[in-house]
């Protein structure tokens, strides 16, 4: 039994006709009754009782063509499902994003990209190092990563989406909080919360980086993987801490976000993926985070 046979049985059935059902099918009526009788022939039943003025459905015709409509119906769904993951639009997404940018960044993009891919299952990671991520996307286990660059891996394609200056992370009681702008020399003797460097954090050298561009190291009293953890132990008077401009995005009790006086650091954000596992849904997806990201 063949799928157009099936097309040819239901068109017949529909019309109750056979010269109409040819003009359906756009075809010649002589060829359209002789598939009609191999089809009969094939299942060794009668489907259709003729007459000269019309077409009846016989008991096994009316039983066929209730099965035959549902696989023409399943095979055309399964057609336009095709053609629609050609596109982008079917399948799963796994997107990592760093943590300094999890709070602004992935309720955003996951509205976006709901919106643009409504067919694509999408699961999104915070609170995910530069290192961590660089590994999920090398193990297949992220598609695409929001992380802090530099990133060496030759397997990895990665494009810089976006620049943002450091800010001083203050208790709320702190002399400084108050202030329209921190000059950063006058947290030399402050007790830093920061991201760990045994991790190597793209933020944590960038906090060394600055500071030691100002004449001091950071006296470091505690090391914190999460930006939630980091910014809540300031808020509870354990230190002060630098963290890109985009965290400012996550508001906590009794921590006070203020700019850095002068020239400060700056932190690059990219978006990184395998160069050799384009999909066309991680195309679309790019699409989306370079428009929303370089928008705003």
């Amino acid at each position: 039994m063949e799928l157009r046979h099936l097309r040819y049985f239901v068109a017949v059935a529909e019309e109750r006709h056979f010269g109409r059902a040819a003009e359906h099918l756009h075809m010649a009526q002589p060829p359209l009754s002789q598939q009609i009788r191999r089809l009969e022939a094939e299942l060794g039943v009668t489907l259709l009782h003729r007459t000269t003025r019309s077409v009846e459905l016989a008991p096994a015709g009316e039983v066929l063509l209730v099965r035959a409509r549902e696989i023409l119906a399943a095979v055309d769904d399964a057609s336009e499902d095709t053609r629609r993951a050609a596109r982008g639009e079917f399948g799963r997404l796994a997107v990592g994003f760093t943590g300094s940018a999890t709070y602004e960044l992935l309720p955003k993009l996951a509205a976006a990209l709901r919106t643009a891919l409504p067919g694509v299952v999408l699961d999104l990671r915070g609170e995910l190092l530069t290192p961590a991520q660089v590994a999920g996307l090398l193990d297949g286990t992220l598609d695409l990563g929001l992380l802090r660059p530099p990133v060496r891996e030759r397997e990895l394609a990665v494009e810089v989406v976006r620049r943002e200056p450091l800010v001083a992370v203050l208790p709320q009681a702190h002399p400084l909080a108050a202030a329209d702008a921190v000059p950063l020399e006058e947290l030399a003797s402050e007790p830093f919360v920061v991201y760990p460097s045994h991790f190597r954090s793209i933020v944590h050298d960038a906090v060394e980086e600055v500071c030691a561009a100002h004449g001091f190291l950071p006296r470091v009293a505690l090391e914190v993987s999460e930006t939630a953890t980091l910014v809540s132990f300031v808020a509870a008077g354990l230190g002060v801490s630098l963290v890109p401009e985009s965290v400012r995005h996550m508001t906590v009790r009794g921590a006070v976000y203020r700019p850095l006086a002068g020239d400060g650091a700056a932190v690059e954000l990219a978006v990184a993926w395998r160069r050799d596992e384009v999909t066309a849904v991680l195309e679309r997806a790019l699409e989306v985070v370079r428009g929303d990201l370089r928008n705003h």
